[in-house]
């Protein structure tokens, strides 16, 4: 798998990953949300940030299946799913990842065909090649 490869605008996010916690940045000085995070705010241009916590629940805003030619990590797992998660307490911060049946399943755990745009999913945190990731699980109902 693909690690992160961390900034120091970004580090932040995985800190927060790694205690099991979703957070995104935002201004302190004129409270607007941004991700990917960055060092100046698109809004009001300051440079105050801090992050905030989020409930960890979305919904799927898109997704995509994969065809090969894939990676040789990825090709094994295939199909699986790559998908954009639109937080529902900020529904214009969209994440990028993988939907999968636990934390620590592989990435072709959830069988595409259960996948829907719109469709209802929590965050959850899973340590992959010692870095602490989010993924996806989807909601019962």
């Amino acid at each position: 798998m693909l690690t992160p490869v961390t900034d120091e605008d970004g580090a932040p996010f995985w800190e927060y990953a790694a205690q099991g916690e979703l957070r995104v940045q935002s201004c302190a000085d004129c409270g607007e949300l941004r991700f990917p995070p960055r060092p100046c705010c698109p809004h009001c241009q300051s440079f105050a940030s801090e992050w905030r916590p989020m409930s960890g629940r979305g919904r799927i805003w898109s997704y995509v299946l994969p065809h090969p030619p894939l990676l040789p990590e990825y090709a094994a797992q295939a199909p699986y799913n790559a998908v954009i998660v639109e937080l529902a307490d900020a529904p214009r911060i969209r994440l990028v990842g993988n939907v999968v049946a636990t934390p620590g399943a592989p990435l072709n755990s959830v069988d595409p065909s259960r996948l829907r745009i719109g469709a209802a999913v929590r965050v959850a945190f899973a340590e992959i090649d010692g870095v602490v990731v989010p993924r996806w699980l989807l909601e019962r109902g």
